[in-house]
């Protein structure tokens, strides 16, 4: 009875890593595919850098940037940032912490645009922060810092 029941187990475990690789390697050809038919034609070595501390620092590649979402960086100075790219290819960057609850989790919100103006919304309690600006587009008198960003 051990020799069937590792069998089974080896033949499931089998089964879900192929599964997985499937799943991961249709990702990755459905990203290609949507970064090809958006017209994007930057060199493949091309990161983003935000401006701290008096000068640049590269905080990812422009390759991790998913358009529409968000992703957490890490400053030399310890200061943790929340990075994004629009569907348009626009790239911004604000503080991580949001204000109304504490929490770094800014980089998990929503991307949207409201009057043109980008925005991100806090995945928590769904306030919005323009990315140009950092000023809170429900309560005036919250905001965010805002980082310069390019990309090289």
């Amino acid at each position: 009875m051990t020799t069937a029941t590792t069998e089974v187990t080896t033949e499931v475990t089998t089964t879900a890593a192929a599964e997985v690789t499937a799943e991961v390697t249709a990702g990755t050809a459905a990203e290609a595919a949507t970064a090809a038919v958006s017209g994007e034609d930057r060199a493949a070595g091309s990161r983003v850098e935000v401006r701290a501390g008096g000068g640049w620092a590269a905080v990812c590649g422009l390759s991790d940037l998913v358009p529409g979402r968000g992703v957490a960086a890490l400053l030399p100075d310890g200061r943790q940032i929340a990075v994004f790219r629009d569907r348009a290819g626009r790239t911004y960057a604000v503080g991580n912490r949001d204000p109304f609850t504490g929490a770094r989790v800014l980089s998990r919100g929503l991307l949207g645009s409201a009057g043109g103006r980008a925005f991100v919304a806090s995945p928590l309690l769904k306030q919005r922060f323009d990315l140009a600006t950092g000023r809170c587009l429900d309560d005036e008198a919250v905001s965010v810092p805002v980082y310069a960003v390019r990309t090289r």
